[in-house]
């Protein structure tokens, strides 16, 4: 039998950090009604981002003060992280005033994600990707460094960065102040489940974070190998591709809005993969 991967909440710089998150980018007008959704359902972390273009920061926000008032449950039992975004990566519904200088920007992004989500801190805050494509810019450094500040004054639990590739991860750990303690990417099985980062993140205690895990991958559905998992475990292909990830010590997100995938993602953990099988997993390129 393959050993059980925790699935418990572990903690990193005394935050609760769950090992499953909800992901609520490209949902609408129907964030609000799908986050609540996924917290009815089991879900105690979720993630967004303070960018229109992608997010509804403020529904998020709605489905949390619906959930505190109906469940009993407090801010402190939930798990909260979003991103603050560069006007590039945004569409003309800016969370900050782009004549103003990127320490500004930072700080009227951050203020404006406290007000959507009804808190008075983050559990994680995080750079939604570098402003360049290679290396990092003084721009970035401004942005880490005002993140640096919150998180100071403990308004941050967490800082961390996303869609960042492995030399821009390396310089940041190496040369900022306080060095990121999260990574969240684009996790394809092309590239080893992120591999080199994964390896990166290990190496400098930095925890990985990996997304579209299912949409980036979905061509192993159908190799027979993989089928053969799902005969032999009796898991749907999400929950097997879910297990491996844990057990490759990934924090899973997913945004799905359906219910009974939502039980079933939390619940991935039912037939344990042997360690075999998951080797086989991370090693299956598509």
């Amino acid at each position: 039998m393959s050993e059980q991967p925790d699935t418990n909440p572990f903690n990193l710089h005394d935050t609760r950090v769950p090992r499953f998150i909800y992901g609520t980018a490209w949902k609408e007008q129907a964030t609000s009604e799908l986050t609540l959704k996924a917290l009815n359902n089991g879900f105690t972390a979720i993630d967004t981002a303070n960018q229109r273009k992608h997010y509804y920061e403020e529904g998020v926000g709605e489905a949390l003060q619906n959930f505190y008032q109906t469940s009993g449950t407090s801010r402190e039992d939930l798990y909260l992280q979003t991103k603050f975004t560069y006007a590039e990566g945004q569409d003309n519904r800016l969370p900050y005033n782009p004549k103003v200088d990127t320490k500004e920007q930072v700080e009227q992004s951050f203020l404006s994600s406290l007000e959507h989500l009804k808190t008075d801190y983050l559990d994680a805050h995080l750079l939604h990707g570098p402003s360049q494509s290679h290396g990092l810019s003084d721009r970035d450094f401004e942005v880490w460094e005002a993140m640096e500040n919150f998180y100071r004054s403990g308004h941050i639990k967490l800082l961390g960065i996303s869609n960042v590739n492995h030399d821009q991860l390396e310089y940041l750990s190496h040369h900022a102040a306080i060095k990121p303690m999260l990574v969240q990417n684009r996790c394809f099985a092309r590239t080893g489940w992120d591999a080199n980062i994964r390896e990166l993140c290990h190496r400098h205690d930095i925890h990985y974070q990996g997304f579209s895990l299912l949409t980036a991958n979905t061509p192993m559905f159908e190799k027979p190998e993989f089928q053969a998992i799902m005969t032999r475990t009796g898991l749907t292909g999400p929950q097997v591709i879910f297990q491996a990830a844990l057990k490759m010590g990934m924090i899973v997100l997913t945004g799905t809005s359906d219910t009974e995938h939502m039980q079933q993602d939390l619940h991935c953990l039912q037939t344990l993969l042997t360690n075999e099988e998951v080797t086989l997993i991370e090693q299956m390129m598509v």
